[in-house]
Protein backbone atom coordinates (compact mmCIF):
# COMPACT_ATOMS: atom_id res chain seq x y z
CA UNK A 1 0.00 0.00 0.00
CA UNK A 2 2.66 2.43 0.84
CA UNK A 3 4.73 1.79 -2.85
CA UNK A 4 0.98 2.27 -4.19
CA UNK A 5 0.61 5.81 -2.83
CA UNK A 6 4.40 6.46 -3.14
CA UNK A 7 3.73 5.93 -7.02
CA UNK A 8 0.30 7.36 -7.09
CA UNK A 9 1.52 10.44 -5.38
CA UNK A 10 4.66 11.47 -7.75
CA UNK A 11 2.49 11.11 -10.60
CA UNK A 12 -0.28 13.20 -9.32
CA UNK A 13 2.47 15.65 -8.83
CA UNK A 14 3.87 16.16 -12.43
CA UNK A 15 0.19 15.48 -13.89
CA UNK A 16 -0.50 18.83 -11.75
CA UNK A 17 2.38 20.26 -12.53
CA UNK A 18 1.90 20.09 -15.93
CA UNK A 19 -1.65 22.95 -16.30
CA UNK A 20 0.42 25.38 -15.26
CA UNK A 21 2.62 27.78 -17.58
CA UNK A 22 6.71 28.32 -17.60
CA UNK A 23 7.89 31.49 -16.73
CA UNK A 24 11.20 30.09 -17.08
CA UNK A 25 14.27 29.41 -15.00
CA UNK A 26 12.50 26.70 -13.57
CA UNK A 27 9.63 29.21 -12.10
CA UNK A 28 5.60 28.37 -12.52
CA UNK A 29 2.85 30.43 -13.55
CA UNK A 30 -0.46 30.12 -11.10
CA UNK A 31 -3.28 30.16 -12.97
CA UNK A 32 -4.84 26.72 -14.64
CA UNK A 33 -4.17 26.71 -18.21
CA UNK A 34 -4.04 23.78 -21.42
CA UNK A 35 -1.49 25.37 -23.22
CA UNK A 36 1.25 22.74 -22.66
CA UNK A 37 -1.23 20.32 -24.48
CA UNK A 38 -2.35 22.36 -26.94
CA UNK A 39 1.33 22.95 -27.97
CA UNK A 40 2.00 18.89 -28.03
CA UNK A 41 -0.82 17.97 -29.42
CA UNK A 42 -0.01 21.04 -32.48
CA UNK A 43 3.56 20.86 -32.46
CA UNK A 44 4.87 18.48 -35.49
CA UNK A 45 7.92 17.66 -33.48
CA UNK A 46 6.52 16.39 -30.25
CA UNK A 47 4.20 14.16 -32.19
CA UNK A 48 6.90 12.87 -34.14
CA UNK A 49 9.11 12.24 -31.10
CA UNK A 50 5.83 10.13 -29.55
CA UNK A 51 5.14 8.51 -33.10
CA UNK A 52 9.34 7.30 -32.86
CA UNK A 53 8.61 6.53 -28.77
CA UNK A 54 5.84 3.82 -29.89
CA UNK A 55 7.46 2.55 -33.31
CA UNK A 56 10.66 1.98 -31.31
CA UNK A 57 9.12 0.16 -28.48
CA UNK A 58 6.89 -1.84 -30.49
CA UNK A 59 9.44 -2.72 -33.06
CA UNK A 60 12.31 -3.96 -29.96
CA UNK A 61 8.69 -5.60 -28.40
CA UNK A 62 8.45 -7.65 -31.87
CA UNK A 63 12.21 -8.97 -32.27
CA UNK A 64 12.48 -9.30 -28.57
CA UNK A 65 9.57 -11.75 -29.02
CA UNK A 66 11.08 -13.31 -32.52
CA UNK A 67 14.36 -13.84 -31.21
CA UNK A 68 13.62 -14.71 -27.35
CA UNK A 69 11.01 -17.29 -28.13
CA UNK A 70 12.67 -19.81 -30.16
CA UNK A 71 15.62 -19.63 -27.37
CA UNK A 72 13.05 -19.91 -24.57
CA UNK A 73 11.55 -23.19 -26.09
CA UNK A 74 14.67 -24.64 -26.79
CA UNK A 75 15.54 -24.19 -23.14
CA UNK A 76 12.07 -25.47 -21.45
CA UNK A 77 12.15 -28.61 -23.57
CA UNK A 78 15.96 -29.37 -22.91
CA UNK A 79 16.53 -32.52 -21.15
CA UNK A 80 20.36 -32.25 -20.17
CA UNK A 81 21.75 -29.81 -17.28
CA UNK A 82 22.94 -27.63 -19.97
CA UNK A 83 19.13 -25.97 -20.01
CA UNK A 84 19.73 -24.85 -16.28
CA UNK A 85 23.57 -23.48 -16.60
CA UNK A 86 21.85 -21.75 -20.09
CA UNK A 87 18.95 -20.29 -17.75
CA UNK A 88 21.36 -18.92 -15.29
CA UNK A 89 23.78 -17.49 -17.48
CA UNK A 90 20.86 -15.68 -18.99
CA UNK A 91 19.99 -14.65 -15.35
CA UNK A 92 22.93 -13.39 -14.67
CA UNK A 93 23.11 -11.23 -17.85
CA UNK A 94 20.24 -9.33 -16.84
CA UNK A 95 21.67 -8.20 -13.44
CA UNK A 96 24.36 -6.21 -16.04
CA UNK A 97 23.52 -2.87 -15.98
CA UNK A 98 22.29 -1.11 -19.05
CA UNK A 99 25.82 1.40 -19.73
CA UNK A 100 27.91 -1.52 -19.86
CA UNK A 101 25.38 -3.18 -22.28
CA UNK A 102 25.23 -0.10 -24.46
CA UNK A 103 29.38 0.54 -24.27
CA UNK A 104 28.90 -3.54 -25.39
CA UNK A 105 26.81 -2.10 -28.69
CA UNK A 106 29.11 0.60 -29.16
CA UNK A 107 32.44 -1.54 -29.21
CA UNK A 108 31.17 -4.26 -31.35
CA UNK A 109 29.46 -1.58 -34.23
CA UNK A 110 32.13 0.41 -33.86
CA UNK A 111 34.18 1.16 -37.14
CA UNK A 112 37.04 -0.76 -35.88
CA UNK A 113 34.74 -3.27 -34.32
CA UNK A 114 34.66 -6.81 -35.17
CA UNK A 115 31.71 -7.13 -37.18
CA UNK A 116 32.77 -4.09 -39.28
CA UNK A 117 35.56 -5.87 -40.24
CA UNK A 118 33.84 -8.88 -40.96
CA UNK A 119 31.55 -7.23 -43.10
CA UNK A 120 34.04 -5.76 -45.04
CA UNK A 121 35.98 -8.24 -45.22
CA UNK A 122 33.46 -10.06 -46.83
CA UNK A 123 32.94 -7.16 -49.01
CA UNK A 124 29.32 -7.24 -48.15
CA UNK A 125 29.51 -3.58 -47.18
CA UNK A 126 31.64 -0.47 -49.00
CA UNK A 127 32.07 1.40 -45.73
CA UNK A 128 31.63 0.71 -42.07
CA UNK A 129 28.08 0.28 -40.65
CA UNK A 130 26.98 2.59 -37.98
CA UNK A 131 24.22 2.24 -35.73
CA UNK A 132 24.78 5.50 -34.14
CA UNK A 133 22.21 8.24 -34.18
CA UNK A 134 19.78 6.11 -36.35
CA UNK A 135 16.16 4.83 -35.06
CA UNK A 136 17.71 0.83 -35.62
CA UNK A 137 20.38 1.60 -33.22
CA UNK A 138 17.75 2.54 -30.82
CA UNK A 139 15.81 -0.43 -31.29
CA UNK A 140 19.13 -2.50 -31.08
CA UNK A 141 19.48 -1.35 -27.76
CA UNK A 142 16.32 -1.68 -26.43
CA UNK A 143 16.35 -5.50 -27.64
CA UNK A 144 20.18 -5.73 -25.92
CA UNK A 145 18.25 -4.37 -22.73
CA UNK A 146 14.68 -6.59 -22.68
CA UNK A 147 15.88 -9.83 -24.61
CA UNK A 148 16.93 -11.71 -21.29
CA UNK A 149 13.61 -10.25 -19.15
CA UNK A 150 11.72 -11.53 -22.17
CA UNK A 151 13.38 -14.77 -22.39
CA UNK A 152 13.00 -15.91 -18.73
CA UNK A 153 8.95 -14.20 -19.26
CA UNK A 154 8.41 -16.70 -22.02
CA UNK A 155 10.36 -19.76 -20.43
CA UNK A 156 7.74 -19.59 -17.33
CA UNK A 157 5.11 -19.85 -19.93
CA UNK A 158 6.67 -22.86 -22.28
CA UNK A 159 6.98 -24.68 -18.62
CA UNK A 160 3.69 -24.56 -18.57
CA UNK A 161 2.67 -25.93 -21.52
CA UNK A 162 2.75 -30.26 -21.34
CA UNK A 163 4.82 -31.81 -23.49
CA UNK A 164 2.73 -34.47 -24.40
CA UNK A 165 0.40 -32.23 -26.03
CA UNK A 166 3.70 -31.71 -28.90
CA UNK A 167 3.84 -35.77 -28.72
CA UNK A 168 0.02 -36.42 -29.10
CA UNK A 169 -0.15 -33.82 -31.90
CA UNK A 170 2.84 -35.27 -34.00
CA UNK A 171 1.81 -39.21 -33.45
CA UNK A 172 -1.51 -37.86 -34.94
CA UNK A 173 0.26 -36.31 -38.20
CA UNK A 174 0.98 -32.80 -37.36
CA UNK A 175 4.35 -31.96 -39.02
CA UNK A 176 6.58 -29.53 -36.50
CA UNK A 177 5.39 -26.47 -38.13
CA UNK A 178 1.59 -27.49 -37.77
CA UNK A 179 2.58 -28.38 -33.86
CA UNK A 180 4.13 -24.86 -33.43
CA UNK A 181 1.24 -22.81 -35.34
CA UNK A 182 -1.75 -24.96 -33.52
CA UNK A 183 -0.70 -26.21 -30.48
CA UNK A 184 2.69 -24.68 -28.78
CA UNK A 185 1.67 -20.81 -29.96
CA UNK A 186 -2.01 -20.71 -29.14
CA UNK A 187 -1.45 -22.28 -26.07
CA UNK A 188 1.34 -19.87 -25.31
CA UNK A 189 -0.65 -16.28 -26.32
CA UNK A 190 -2.15 -14.84 -23.03
CA UNK A 191 1.50 -15.25 -21.92
CA UNK A 192 3.03 -13.76 -25.01
CA UNK A 193 0.63 -10.85 -24.76
CA UNK A 194 1.52 -10.59 -21.67
CA UNK A 195 5.02 -10.56 -21.89
CA UNK A 196 5.18 -8.36 -25.35
CA UNK A 197 3.10 -5.77 -23.48
CA UNK A 198 5.69 -5.65 -20.51
CA UNK A 199 8.53 -5.41 -22.68
CA UNK A 200 6.85 -2.45 -24.63
CA UNK A 201 6.46 -0.77 -21.55
CA UNK A 202 9.76 -1.41 -20.20
CA UNK A 203 10.99 0.32 -24.33
CA UNK A 204 8.74 2.97 -23.86
CA UNK A 205 10.33 4.30 -20.56
CA UNK A 206 13.76 3.07 -21.51
CA UNK A 207 16.18 6.39 -21.24
CA UNK A 208 19.93 5.16 -21.43
CA UNK A 209 19.17 3.21 -24.48
CA UNK A 210 18.10 5.87 -26.72
CA UNK A 211 19.77 8.49 -25.03
CA UNK A 212 23.43 7.22 -26.00
CA UNK A 213 22.60 4.81 -28.92
CA UNK A 214 20.39 7.74 -30.37
CA UNK A 215 23.32 10.11 -30.20
CA UNK A 216 21.36 13.27 -29.81
CA UNK A 217 19.50 12.40 -33.48
CA UNK A 218 16.96 10.49 -32.42
CA UNK A 219 14.32 11.66 -29.90
CA UNK A 220 12.00 9.65 -27.63
CA UNK A 221 9.81 10.74 -25.16
CA UNK A 222 12.13 9.77 -21.89
CA UNK A 223 14.85 11.72 -23.81
CA UNK A 224 13.00 14.62 -24.77
CA UNK A 225 11.86 14.64 -21.04
CA UNK A 226 15.22 14.94 -19.09
CA UNK A 227 16.69 17.41 -21.99
CA UNK A 228 13.51 19.52 -20.77
CA UNK A 229 14.10 19.50 -17.29
CA UNK A 230 17.93 19.91 -17.35
CA UNK A 231 18.50 21.99 -20.30
CA UNK A 232 15.59 23.92 -21.16
CA UNK A 233 14.40 24.21 -17.65
CA UNK A 234 10.94 24.31 -18.22
CA UNK A 235 9.26 21.81 -15.82
CA UNK A 236 5.59 22.18 -17.33
CA UNK A 237 6.52 21.09 -20.12
CA UNK A 238 8.36 18.00 -19.06
CA UNK A 239 5.61 16.99 -16.68
CA UNK A 240 2.82 17.19 -19.63
CA UNK A 241 5.70 14.98 -22.12
CA UNK A 242 5.80 12.33 -19.19
CA UNK A 243 1.78 12.66 -18.91
CA UNK A 244 1.76 11.97 -22.25
CA UNK A 245 3.84 9.34 -21.94
CA UNK A 246 1.85 7.66 -18.69
CA UNK A 247 -1.39 7.93 -20.73
CA UNK A 248 -0.28 6.77 -24.13
CA UNK A 249 1.17 3.65 -22.31
CA UNK A 250 -2.11 3.11 -20.88
CA UNK A 251 -3.91 3.44 -23.58
CA UNK A 252 -1.85 1.31 -25.50
CA UNK A 253 -2.20 -1.78 -23.16
CA UNK A 254 -5.66 -1.13 -23.10
CA UNK A 255 -6.62 -0.71 -26.54
CA UNK A 256 -4.23 -4.48 -26.72
CA UNK A 257 -6.50 -5.99 -24.30
CA UNK A 258 -9.47 -4.81 -25.85
CA UNK A 259 -8.23 -6.12 -29.61
CA UNK A 260 -7.43 -9.48 -27.97
CA UNK A 261 -10.72 -10.41 -26.52
CA UNK A 262 -12.31 -9.43 -30.02
CA UNK A 263 -10.06 -11.49 -31.39
CA UNK A 264 -10.95 -14.70 -29.09
CA UNK A 265 -14.53 -13.51 -29.44
CA UNK A 266 -14.26 -13.79 -33.17
CA UNK A 267 -12.64 -17.46 -32.94
CA UNK A 268 -9.76 -15.87 -34.94
CA UNK A 269 -7.25 -16.82 -31.82
CA UNK A 270 -8.34 -20.69 -30.02
CA UNK A 271 -7.72 -19.20 -26.42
Amino acid sequence: MFSFILVAASQLVFLERSFFKDLGLGRTGKDFILDNYVRFFTDGFYLNTLWVTVKTSALAALFTLLLGFPVAYLIARMRSRWAMVLLASIVVSTFITIVIKVYGLIVIFSASGVLNKTLLSLGLVSGPYSIFGKETGVVIGLMHFTLGFGVLLLYSVIQTIPRSFEEAAQIHGASRWRVYYRVIFPLALPGVTAMVLMVFNMCMGAFTSAALLGGGRVFTLPVLIQRTVFMDIKYSMAATLAAVLLFSVILINILSIYLLRRMRAAHLVTV
